[in-house]
C-alpha cells in the first residue's frame, strides 16, 4: 500500500509539473477515473502502463518502474518483469526467449518456484503468439504438477487458460469437460467464490453457449454474476457480464446484451488491461452492428478503436477476431470488397489450428464472395466452415452455416444439393424424420449420391474463435 502511495503521488508531482489534466495522462488507453485512483495510491499499474504514463509525462519509465518494484531480489526476478512487459506489449517471441531462458536458469540454481512462474509464461508466449496446441501441452504440464504440491501458479489460472487453447482450437468437448470438473473440485475444496472461480465460471458459460446449449449457458452467467457480487471484486463482475451479454445475444435479447456489455465496458474502463478491454469492445461492436438499432458506424469506430490497440498489446487471435468483425461491418455496409480484404486478412492472422474462429470467418468472406458474384467460392467456403463447425461440435452455429449453403445452392439453381444441405442443417439441431427409418431408407443413398463429396471426418484437418455467424452469407 505504502508503495502504491509512493508511486501515485511521484505521478501527480510530475504530471503538474508538466501541466497535464488528468484526461491528458489519461489518453485513449485509459480513463481519467483510473488516473485518479492511481494517483491516490488505490491502483497498483502494471509495467505496460506505467511504461504509457512516463512517455506522456516526459519521464524515464524506470524512474517510475523503481517504486512499483523495490524488492526485485534477484536478476532472474528482473528478467521475468523484462519477459511479462515484453509480453503485455505484445511482442510475444522476445518474451518467449526471456521466459526460457530464465526457466532453464532457475532449473540449474533449483530456484522451483522461479522455474514453474517461468514454464507459465512460456505457455502464455507460446497462446500469445498463436502456438494453441505447443501452449496447451505446457499449461496441461502445469495443471498436473499444481494437483501434485505446492505452485506458484493458481491452479484454476492454468485451467482457464488451458480451456481458451481448447475452445479456439475447436475441442469444445474437453474444454467443458475440464471446466466443470474443475469448478467442481474447487467447489468441493471451498476455494469458491473467489476471483479466480468466477473467471472459470464465465468461462464455462463462454464454452456452454460455443456449443450452443443456450439454457445451460444462461443459467451459469446468472451465477457467475451473483458470485461475482458476493466476493465483491470489479474484475470478477466485469468478465461476468461480458459473458453474460454474449449469451443474451446468441438468445435474441439484443438490447440485454448492449447493457450487460456497457456495464462490462464501464468496469474495464477502470482497469489497465488495454488488451482484454479491445477484445470487449470487439465483443461489444459485434453485439451494437447487429442490433435492432444497427449503430454500423459506431461498431466500426470501436473496432477500428481495438485493432490500434491490438496491433500492439494484442495477439495474433485478438487481432483476427477484430478483421472478421470488421468484414462483416463490412458486408452490412453492401461494400463486399473491402469485407473480402478483412477476412482474408483474418484467415492469414489465424493460420491452422483455430477451427472455430476459421470457420466463422470463412461464412464471412463467404458473404463477400456472393455479393461479388462469385456463387462457387461462397457454397464452397459455407460448406467448409459448416464441417468445421462440426467437427467442433458446435451444432447451431453449424446448423446456420448449412442453411445458409442450402439457400446458395437452391439460388444457383441446385435444388438437389441446396435439399442435402437442409438436411444437414435439420440434423444438427437434432432434427430426424419421424415417420422413415433412421438408416438404410432410398433418400439417404441419393442423398449420398447427390451431396457433396466431404464429409464430417475431414472437418477434423487444422483450422479454426467468438463472433455471432447470423446472417452471414446473405446479401
Amino acid at each position: 500500500m505504502a508503495e502504491s502511495q509512493a508511486l501515485g503521488s511521484r505521478i501527480r508531482r510530475l504530471r503538474r509539473a508538466a501541466g497535464l489534466s488528468q484526461m491528458d495522462l489519461a489518453g485513449e488507453n485509459l480513463s481519467p477515473s483510473y488516473i485518479s485512483l492511481l494517483e491516490a495510491g488505490k491502483r497498483t499499474p502494471s509495467p505496460e502502463v506505467l511504461e504509457q504514463i512516463a512517455g506522456r509525462l516526459g519521464c524515464d519509465p524506470g524512474h517510475l518502474l523503481e517504486l512499483l518494484a523495490p524488492e526485485r531480489q534477484n536478476t532472474l526476478q528482473t528478467e521475468l518483469r523484462y519477459a511479462e512487459i515484453s509480453l503485455r506489449n505484445g511482442d510475444p517471441k522476445t518474451a518467449l526467449d526471456t521466459y526460457t531462458t530464465v526457466r532453464d536458469k532457475a532449473a540449474a540454481a533449483g530456484q522451483d518456484d522461479v522455474r514453474l512462474t517461468a514454464e507459465y509464461g512460456v505457455a502464455q508466449a507460446l497462446e500469445h503468439d498463436g502456438r494453441l496446441e505447443e501452449a496447451a501441452d505446457r499449461y496441461q504440464v502445469l495443471l498436473d504438477q499444481a494437483g501434485h504440491g505446492p505452485s506458484p501458479i493458481p491452479r484454476l489460472a492454468v485451467a482457464v487458460a488451458l480451456c481458451r487453447c481448447y475452445r479456439e482450437t475447436g475441442d469444445l468437448a474437453h474444454a467443458i469437460d475440464l471446466a466443470t470438473a474443475t469448478l467442481e473440485e474447487a467447489r468441493r475444496l471451498r476455494l469458491t467464490p473467489t476471483v479466480l472461480g468466477v473467471e472459470l465460471l464465465a468461462t464455462l458459460v463462454g464454452l456452454h453457449c460455443e456449443r450452443g446449449d443456450l439454457h445451460r449457458a444462461a443459467a451459469l452467467a446468472r451465477t457467475a454474476i451473483e458470485e461475482a457480487e458476493e466476493i465483491d471484486d470489479r474484475k470478477a463482475l466485469g468478465a461476468a457480464y461480458w459473458n453474460a451479454g454474449v449469451v443474451a445475444h446468441r438468445n435474441g435479447a439484443s438490447a440485454d446484451a448492449l447493457l450487460l456489455l456497457e456495464r462490462a465496458l464501464a468496469i474495464y474502463s477502470e482497469g489497465d488491461d488495454a488488451r482484454a478491454l479491445s477484445r470487449l469492445r470487439n465483443a461489444y461492436a459485434s453485439v451494437l452492428m447487429q442490433s435492432e438499432s444497427g449503430d454500423i458506424a459506431e461498431a466500426k469506430s470501436q473496432l477500428e478503436r481495438s485493432a490500434e490497440t491490438l496491433a500492439d498489446h494484442g495477439s495474433t487471435v485478438d487481432m483476427a477476431y477484430c478483421e472478421t468483425a470488421l468484414a462483416r461491418a463490412c458486408l452490412l455496409e453492401a461494400d463486399p470488397r473491402q469485407a473480402e480484404q478483412h477476412a482474408r486478412r483474418a484467415l492469414e492472422l489465424l493460420g491452422t489450428g483455430h477451427r472455430l474462429e476459421t470457420a466463422r470467418t470463412l461464412l464471412v468472406l463467404a458473404g463477400a464472395q456472393l455479393q461479388l458474384g462469385d456463387a462457387a467460392a461462397a457454397e464452397a467456403g459455407c460448406e467448409r466452415a459448416a464441417l468445421l463447425l462440426e467437427a467442433s461440435e458446435a451444432d447451431r452455429q453449424a446448423a446456420s452455416a448449412w442453411n445458409d449453403l442450402g439457400e446458395l445452392l437452391e439460388r444457383s439453381g441446385h435444388t438437389e444439393r441446396a435439399l442435402w444441405a437442409y438436411r444437414q442443417s435439420l440434423r444438427c439441431l437434432g432434427q430426424r424424420s419421424s415417420l422413415l427409418p433412421a438408416a438404410g431408407e432410398p433418400a439417404a443413398a441419393e442423398t449420398a449420391a447427390t451431396g457433396p463429396s466431404a464429409t464430417r471426418a475431414a472437418a477434423t484437418e487444422p483450422a479454426a474463435g467468438p463472433a455471432d455467424h447470423r446472417r452471414s452469407v446473405r446479401p
